[in-house]
């Protein structure tokens, strides 16, 4: 199998980073953080009008229809540029969860909206150990609750402190019922895994723009009379990051490529967990070479650090993907002895 993107993809990749740059991005971001949303709702929006919050929903409800391929390319560029938003669950989470429920009409009622940036949606899933909790519920258009085989309206009950001021995090509590059943537990699932699988490109971008500016930055900061990026030490520490960034680059794109069970979830796990921790060695090799600057909270690559440490377990621990990969190779090795018995 080729882990290659076609010109076209490039291309978009490519647009998508002109918009951004364009977009005053690191200005929005703070803008959101301090909780004015209107400079990055401005940026999703034009965003939209290039149809990247359509990539994942189908034409039938004003979407692109495009392959999670296209979405990995699209969140690598909003990692890149630390976007701010509830981009993953209004572009990838919510249009899984919605077109995996046939027997409702809840994607032709809200997926227009959300296709053309009129409409931001956030959603929550029940977990073990902690109440759920959602990102941006208190500017998000809609509030979705997954728990188990319900899916329900929720309203935030309380704010959440996250190591990124940028990611406004709240408690939820459910709301209205939508829709009940089994197709609830597959469609949370679907989403789950979408959700995932647009955090590890998220990342990887992320990870690719410390890269970057740690690399210009090692040409500008000298010691002993010399850039620093000419000492040995350091060279080997940033190729070391890019190593990390290009051995991830292969399963996240193998994750977009699986589509069903029982693999999807484990490429799916294998793509967060590479992407993480190629990104977290690239944002902690970005704050040793920029020293004592790259701790201060005005300095712009601390955008960049606070996003990766808070997407790096946004969905799902480490520990919960290594688990899922554990489960999933033990089902397959008892799958095969089974076939070898019966054969």
């Amino acid at each position: 199998m080729r882990f290659a993107l076609s010109p076209e993809q490039l291309d978009f990749g490519t647009s998508l980073r002109k918009l951004l740059d364009a977009g005053q991005t690191p200005a929005a971001v703070r803008a959101w953080a301090s909780g004015d949303p209107r400079p990055g709702r401005a940026l999703l929006r034009q965003l939209a009008g290039a149809g990247v919050l359509g990539l994942a929903i189908e034409e039938a409800h004003g979407g692109v229809g495009a392959e999670p391929i296209d979405l990995v390319v699209a969140f690598q560029e909003f990692g890149r540029a630390a976007a701010p938003g509830p981009a993953v669950e209004t572009a990838a989470a919510i249009p899984a969860l919605l077109q995996a429920l046939p027997q409702s009409d809840l994607a032709a009622r809200w997926l227009p909206d959300f296709a053309d940036g009129a409409t931001l949606g956030t959603v929550a899933f029940a977990t073990p150990g902690r109440g759920p909790v959602a990102l941006d519920a208190d500017i998000a258009d809609v509030v979705l609750f997954v728990d188990g085989d319900k899916l329900c309206t929720a309203r935030r009950t309380g704010p959440v402190r996250s190591i990124d001021p940028a990611r406004r995090l709240f408690q939820v509590a459910a709301d209205e019922v939508l829709v009940e059943g089994e197709q609830v537990l597959d469609a949370g699932a679907a989403a789950f895994d979408a959700g995932a699988l647009a955090a590890a490109a998220q990342l990887l971008g992320a990870g690719r723009a410390l890269l970057h500016a740690s690399t210009e930055y090692t040409k500008q900061r000298k010691q002993f009379g010399k850039p620093i990026g000419e000492f040995q030490a350091v060279k080997q520490k940033l190729a070391d990051v890019l190593i990390g960034l290009d051995l991830a680059e292969p399963l996240l794109f193998r994750a977009a490529l699986t589509t069903t069970e029982p693999t999807r979830s484990r490429d799916v796990s294998a793509a967060v967990i590479a992407c993480g921790d190629a990104a977290y060695a690239a944002a902690r090799a970005a704050l040793q070479v920029h020293g004592a600057i790259g701790y201060t909270a005005e300095y712009d690559l601390s955008l960049w650090l606070t996003k990766v440490t808070a997407l790096r377990t946004a969905w799902g621990t480490p520990d919960l993907h290594r688990a899922r990969i554990a489960r999933a190779l033990r089902d397959e090795t008892l799958l095969e002895r089974a076939l070898r018995g019966t054969a």
